[in-house]
């Protein structure tokens, strides 16, 4: 087991590969810059299901390449050093492999160009293509021929991403992206540090994948990179490079993740423990099916937590310029979250459910998901009633349920609800609701039904299609599920179909236990919402029920800062875990998974060495944003920024803790429409009458009835007449 150079030190912008310690030549800058303009080449339309799926995604994002700055400039942006932190910062947090800058001469513009904005500097992404599925695998059939699309849309993505970040703060910038280009990407890639030219052809110094390309032009000016000598090349045959330079991944690393079956993640879910059912109670046939009206987001819409929560809900999460750039980006893939299904295809093709399991997680991966994991969908995770009250009835039979990583390096910069908490939110989001519709179009295409689930609009419930497909267990957090490798910190998606597949199953590696003896999260909340007590039976699943009222109140009203993850961030498995991570993490995070016997030993150390080492802690290294807010589409200075790190020495007594309850049958009417206020001091009432998981297991086994509380809410049918059935149950209760 080798120690590798921690990348603890490594500022993030630097990205993972080792590009600052390149050699650079400025000579060849001038020989590229006296090249004959290019011509723009048009690539052919896309000859296969996926691929035209692929072109659809990249020309959405292309749509938002261009539009007016904002009406003023941002503070705090004359450090041209700092401004490229958070330039290439972003690059790295939206994944880009590799991010330069220079200048752009006339010749980099294509022949026949006369666009009237002639910008001043190019910002360069570059995007690695992913991994090519095996050949006996039945997604390389599909992806055949649209490898390049693929990366050209992610590219687009990310320019576009970054462009409109740009423009928020008050500078003028276009995505130049594959299909309406306007300038050379391959020439710019050279000026900017990130290519050699070979011949004809490009060769980058670390990717031999092959690469996409997009450009920023802006007149946001930004310090600008050298470009590379062809001595550059050699740095990835070094020793140094594969033991891993100044912290960024080593070569060790990414050779162990091209080595693994493409159907399988880069973390080794493989060693975790299967059973047959989830680690925490669930009656199945209690779980009340409850409508998306009653989703605490959604109430706040309908003004049901009062104005003031009502007016900061649809602005919470877009209060920083970074989260505000993927908002129409997320948006504009609403509608496509169902596509027609080609009612003549063969499906002869797709019988065998092994092989189309593999084929699915493949592709995910070389999507950009970061775990994903199938499984059957019980009746109870669909919701009842849409937002308009109309009633759901479950289409299909299977999920395909994604995982994308928050991003522990960024994370590791923040307090957890700073104003960068509320865009690795919408990061996630984007990327899923991009996976899952570009796979939800190539099934449709197939002839096979599938509806995709975002964070917009999603008919199921997210929850317990993670428990059933294998990608963690209920924690202490209360309505979150834990994964054993990236801990709390990741954004699910959800693709439904009729697909055969052959389900995972749910995963032991001790949580329960763990989470019964830490209390970090709980602690370390800044609104006392999640709970110190045990576990209780909450609609049906043993759960530490959250306080979810006053969780949704602090993140939409959270003044210095957007959002809140500051669970995930304290949370003690919110690490990374790969070869290059420190010993001692990798060996305890294994003996956590394997060695159940080691933890009454284990658990109570880690939780406390958690605390002495400083996790949870913010570390500036990691920072790359500025602390901005968006307010009436300007970017401002905000009033004030969270600045937490951790305090062990908080704690509340669980028999003093008041914790309300909004069981099913407190829940608004799916067709309400107009507000319907919380009753918080009903709530606190309800906490009292939940069982714990002793009593419903008892009841159970005696014949006892569905407790009352499990009911929900009907349709409204007489106005007025639920809230009298709910005033007289308080009545009754007290």
């Amino acid at each position: 087991m080798f120690i590798y150079p921690s990348s603890k030190n490594r500022p993030y912008h630097f990205g993972l590969y080792p590009m600052e310690v390149l050699a650079r030549d400025d000579a060849l800058a001038a020989a590229e810059i006296a090249l004959p303009k290019a011509k723009r080449v048009a690539k052919p339309k896309p000859k296969t299901l996926y691929g035209t799926a692929v072109r659809r995604y990249r020309d959405l994002f292309a749509a938002l390449a261009q539009d007016r700055e904002a009406r003023a400039k941002a503070p705090l942006l004359d450090d041209l050093e700092r401004r490229l932190v958070d330039i290439k910062g972003l690059s790295c947090f939206l994944n880009a492999a590799q991010i330069g800058v220079c200048e752009i001469p006339e010749n980099a513009w294509l022949q026949g160009v006369k666009s009237k904005t002639r910008h001043s500097h190019a910002i360069v992404v570059l995007i690695e293509h992913g991994r090519l599925p095996e050949s006996d695998n039945l997604a390389s059939g599909w992806i055949e021929g649209a490898v390049d699309e693929t990366g050209d849309m992610r590219a687009t993505e990310i320019a576009v991403c970054i462009a409109r970040h740009i423009r928020f703060m008050g500078f003028k910038a276009r995505a130049d992206v594959p299909g309406s280009e306007q300038l050379e990407h391959e020439r710019l890639s050279v000026l900017a540090g990130l290519n050699v030219r070979q011949g004809d052809g490009l060769v980058n110094p670390f990717i031999e994948n092959g690469f996409s390309l997009a450009v920023i032009a802006t007149d946001y000016e930004l310090p600008v990179d050298r470009p590379l000598s062809p001595k550059a090349l050699s740095k990835k045959n070094s020793l140094h490079y594969w033991w891993g330079i100044k912290g960024a991944r080593s070569g060790a690393e990414w050779n162990r993740r091209d080595k693994r079956d493409t159907h399988l993640s880069a973390y080794p879910m493989e060693i975790v423990k299967r059973v047959d059912e989830p680690t925490t109670l669930i009656l199945e046939d209690e779980v009340p099916r409850v409508s998306k009206r009653a989703a605490f987001f959604e109430r706040a819409v309908r003004g049901d937590l009062g104005e003031k929560t009502k007016a900061k809900r649809l602005s919470f999460s877009t209060k920083h310029p970074v989260s505000a750039a993927m908002q129409n980006m997320i948006a504009s893939m609403v509608p496509h979250q169902e596509m027609p299904v080609e009612d003549k295809a063969d499906l002869s093709g797709l019988s065998d459910a092994e092989a189309n399991s593999k084929a699915v997680k493949s592709l995910s991966y070389f999507l950009g998901s970061d775990l994903t994991g199938i499984c059957e969908i019980p009746r109870y995770a669909w919701a009842s009633h849409n937002v308009d009250g109309s009633e759901i009835e479950p289409k299909h039979r299977y999920a395909i349920v994604m995982l994308i990583d928050q991003e522990f390096d960024t994370m590791e910069g923040a307090s957890g609800d700073d104003w960068i908490s509320g865009a690795q939110s919408m990061r996630g989001y984007l990327r899923g609701a991009e996976i899952a519709g570009i796979m939800g179009e190539t099934l449709a295409g197939m002839g096979m039904s599938s509806r995709t689930h975002t964070q917009m609009d999603s008919l199921v419930l997210h929850i317990p299609l993670l428990l059933w497909a294998g990608l963690g267990e209920l924690s202490r957090i209360g309505e979150l599920v834990l994964n054993p490798l990236v801990g709390p910190r990741f954004k699910s998606v959800v693709l439904t179909t009729d697909l055969p597949m052959v389900p995972d199953k749910p995963i032991d590696f001790g949580l329960q236990y763990f989470c019964d003896n830490c209390w970090k999260c709980a602690r370390e909340c800044p609104c006392d919402a999640i709970p110190w007590g045990d576990k209780v039976m909450f609609n049906g699943y043993e759960i530490w029920k959250p306080d979810v009222e006053r969780c949704a109140r602090y993140r939409l009203t959270n003044s210095k800062g957007s959002a809140c993850g500051r669970c995930m961030k304290t949370c003690p498995l919110n690490k990374v875990i790969d070869s290059d991570g420190p010993i001692f993490q990798r060996m305890a995070s294994y003996l956590g998974i394997k060695a159940f016997w080691l933890k009454p030993i284990m658990v109570p150390l880690a939780a406390w060495l958690d605390d002495v080492v400083g996790n949870g802690k913010r570390n500036p290294v990691k920072k790359w944003w500025f602390d901005h807010e968006m307010v009436d589409d300007v970017t401002v200075e905000p009033a004030g920024t969270n600045q937490r790190d951790i305090d062990p020495t908080h704690k509340i007594d669980p028999a003093k803790q008041k914790m309300a309850t909004y069981n099913a049958n407190m829940m608004p009417p799916p067709d309400h429409v107009e507000p319907y206020p919380v009753n918080r001091k009903e709530a606190l009432v309800a906490t009292t009458v939940l069982e714990t998981p002793a009593q419903a297991r008892a009841r159970k086994l005696r014949g006892g009835r569905v407790p009352i509380h499990y009911i929900p809410t009907k349709l409204m049918g007489k106005a007025g007449a639920k809230k009298e059935a709910v005033k007289q149950w308080y009545e009754d209760v007290k």
